[in-house]
């Protein structure tokens, strides 16, 4: 119990930052302090703005994505990775992916958005921490297998993008598929194929029960990358 509280203790202000910083329009620069009063938001002073009350200390705006959200994304982090378990090669690049990840859907959910500054970084470190691992317990072939699938799963997301337009997944969706489809292909295609299969029924769920009650239209573009998150841990629990 004590690491984990540890660990969501020491994490989450880090990646409350890295929200509250790019969860700001496309070519906007990036928020450095409170909205309401201009106070500045950092890791020198990350109370109580980059704690769980997510509120600024001088004027007690809310900042960022609401109370304890970050939080308890960490400590389903901490669960997952518990669950998973070894070998600890895909377990470390399973933890970095999270650690970008979970502030990029973040942003994503605010304002439909997933910035290359927390993209590009998970892919990048995912792939390493996976060609690392196989010095250790795994193949040449599982690695092969996860770059290939993550290339694949992006190009594929990014050629929606350019026959579809604005109906297609965003390029933001595509680069995160570079770290998913490495993750999941990693363990092998079907794997891959669960873990998309749960990303589109998930976002199929969500979008009959906001249709149903109203809160959306047929043109309603859902954020995709919260259910490329959820999809990848569900699959990677499942093929534990």
């Amino acid at each position: 119990m004590l690491p984990t509280v540890l660990a969501i203790v020491a994490v989450s202000p880090l990646l409350r930052l890295a929200a509250v910083r790019h969860a700001v329009p496309s070519g906007t620069a990036n928020r450095t302090g409170c909205g309401a009063c201009g106070a500045p938001i950092g890791l020198t002073r990350p109370w109580p703005a980059l704690g769980p009350t997510a509120r600024c200390g001088r004027c007690r705006a809310r900042v960022g994505p609401p109370a304890a959200t970050i939080e308890l994304a960490v400590l389903g982090a901490v669960v997952l990775l518990l669950s998973v378990g070894p070998p600890v090669g895909p377990l470390w690049a399973l933890a970095w992916w999270l650690g970008w990840t979970i502030p990029a859907v973040v942003v994503d959910l605010a304002v439909h958005r997933l910035p290359d500054r927390l993209t590009l970084p998970a892919a990048a470190g995912t792939w390493l921490l996976l060609g690392l691992a196989v010095l250790g317990e795994a193949t040449l072939g599982s690695w092969l297998r996860a770059i290939a699938a993550g290339t694949g799963l992006a190009l594929l997301f990014a050629a929606s993008t350019l026959l579809l337009g604005r109906r297609g997944f965003g390029l933001g969706d595509a680069k995160l598929a570079l770290s998913v489809g490495a993750l999941l292909g990693w363990y092998g295609w079907p794997v891959l194929l669960l873990g998309m299969l749960l990303a589109f029924g998930l976002s199929a769920l969500v979008s009959v029960g906001l249709l149903a009650a109203r809160r959306a239209r047929w043109s309603t573009h859902l954020p995709f990358g919260p259910f490329l998150l959820l999809g990848t841990a569900a699959a990677r629990l499942l093929a534990t």
